[in-house]
């Protein structure tokens, strides 16, 4: 089990379902994790309570989903050091393209990173990547994932080579 959680915060709990394969997946390689639901608009002073203390709370990554303008993310990285990943939420009438851009385009001093729209497995997975950079045990159970991705690949191969020759 890491010595480092990952904190999920989504702006409103209408994005669940998007971001459940984040914590799922962590689940798979033993990460803990904390799901919270808060709003950079609607609870500012919750957000930024949660960023600012997300370091002393023992998380070394924030997941931050959000749609629309996202501001979520930027928010968080705004009011911590620690590592920001946005996962933009498909919704709405450009379905999750603004949501995209908003992410990738933070202006200069505020870095994060983002998947793309409805990218919260990968999300789940880039924070374990980050969390394995200094803890073997999360790096070990990514190499365990990834073979298990390979063995299923080479098994699908197989198959179809066995099914036109």
């Amino acid at each position: 089990m890491s010595t480092k959680k990952v904190l999920i915060i989504m702006g409103s709990d209408s994005d669940f379902d998007q971001l459940e394969p984040a914590w799922k997946v962590l689940e798979t390689l033993g990460v803990r994790y904390q799901v919270r639901v808060a709003s950079a608009h609607r609870t500012p002073a919750v957000v930024r309570e949660l960023a600012e203390g997300a370091r002393d709370a023992g998380f070394g990554v924030v997941l931050a989903a959000a749609g629309g303008a996202a501001h979520l993310a930027g928010v968080i990285a705004a009011h911590t050091t620690l590592p920001v990943v946005a996962v933009p939420i498909a919704n709405g009438t450009l379905g999750g393209m603004d949501a995209l851009l908003s992410s990738v385009q933070m202006p200069p001093g505020i870095p994060l990173a983002s998947v793309g729209i409805a990218g919260a497995k990968n999300a789940g997975l880039f924070a374990a990547s980050i969390l394995g950079a200094s803890d073997p045990a999360v790096a070990t159970g990514l190499a365990d994932f990834r073979k298990a991705m390979h063995d299923k690949v080479s098994k699908a191969d197989a198959k179809v080579q066995q099914r036109t020759s």
